[in-house]
């Protein structure tokens, strides 16, 4: 009789296991060689599902945000990058923003593990950068960044993008 009850229990655990990995916000992965550069973006992506953004109902504009879902999203560089610029170490870094309507602030912070943004501490900031906000020409229900090997990158959400570039 026990060798029935191992099966069930097993049966179980492996399928609470399946279920709680099938997240509502998926994981995503963007992967470029920028001049030579290995850059990837690693993040969640949560849904509009009709939610407003920018909205106290939505995560209002002018508050850090985790940029996506889950875990906070991160970046990580194989040598030292501008973005925007702006000269980011070579590292491993999450990656925050502070969304606004017309310029979205981009920030790459030293604490790259954590969960959220509940944890986020500005004095780990390596680097803040400015990035405009624009019309999207196509509208997308799931949070998704891009990177291509020409250094153009984009924060996509709605109908809205968010441009940056990396570069050596």
């Amino acid at each position: 009789m026990k060798k029935p009850n191992t099966i069930i229990l097993i049966f179980l655990c492996l399928l609470t296991l399946q279920v709680s990995a099938q997240r509502p916000s998926p994981p995503a992965q963007v992967t470029a060689t920028v001049d030579g550069i290995s850059v990837t973006l690693d993040y969640s992506q949560p849904a509009l599902k009709d939610r407003p953004f920018g909205t106290a109902d939505f995560h209002p504009y002018g508050e850090v945000w985790r940029n996506g879902a889950n875990e906070a999203s991160w970046i990580e560089l194989s040598d030292d990058a501008k973005i925007n610029g702006e000269t980011l170490p070579k590292g491993k870094y999450s990656f925050f923003v502070i969304p606004g309507e017309e310029e979205w602030t981009l920030i790459f912070n030293s604490a790259w593990k954590q969960w959220g943004a509940f944890s986020y501490d500005s004095s780990k900031d390596v680097m803040r950068v400015k990035a405009k906000s624009t019309k999207s020409d196509s509208y997308s229900e799931r949070y998704t960044m891009k990177l291509d090997d020409n250094g153009k990158g984009s924060l996509n959400w709605g109908d809205f993008s968010v441009l940056f570039e990396v570069s050596k």
